[in-house]
């Protein structure tokens, strides 16, 4: 015999472990699309150009990241940023663009400090705080074969950055080669 209260408690479960579920198969989905962007990361495939001048102590660059879908080339484009300001640089040219090198002086720090990195370049990582402002709502997207190239101009504040990788012990400072 089942009374009312006992038929609203069956409800109220049912809502309950809707819920969970529910959540639980979000959070899953967001792990996967997380590890999907990682991967598409993980081999750092990204062009970066000058984009024009920034205010004092930026760089304001234009990324173009690839991955088989256009979302996550978008979801990247802030960490390649800031990947190609540190170790890349980018050329000068057009738009009143000076050619600039990357802040470390080596490409071989990335695996030498591959600890920091790790931490530093993990999703929501220590790398956002640089990132300053970015047309994420307007990135170019372009077809090539299988993989989307998605075009982000982005904003780095690059002062902020370099003086908070001195400090960490990861690049040199700009007085001590002298």
């Amino acid at each position: 015999m089942t009374t009312k209260n006992g038929i609203n408690l069956l409800k109220s479960t049912a809502v309950a472990i809707a819920l969970l579920l529910g959540t639980a198969l979000s959070n899953k989905a967001s792990a996967q699309a997380a590890r999907k962007a990682d991967k598409d990361t993980k081999n750092w495939e990204y062009e970066i150009e000058c984009a024009g001048v920034g205010t004092d102590g930026t760089y304001l660059v234009k990324v173009w990241s690839y991955s088989k879908k256009a979302n996550v080339a978008l979801d990247q484009a802030k960490k390649n940023a800031v990947h190609g300001i540190v170790f890349k640089g980018f050329a000068g040219g057009a738009q009143g663009c000076t050619a600039q090198k990357p802040l470390a002086s080596s490409p071989a720090i990335e695996q030498e400090k591959a600890d920091f990195f790790d931490l530093f370049f993990a999703d929501n990582g220590k790398y956002m705080k640089y990132v300053g402002s970015s047309g994420d709502q307007v990135g170019e997207r372009v077809k090539v074969g299988k993989e989307y190239k998605v075009g982000v101009i982005v904003s780095i504040q690059k002062d902020a950055l370099r003086k908070d990788l001195e400090a960490a012990g990861i690049i040199k400072g700009l007085s001590s080669g002298f």
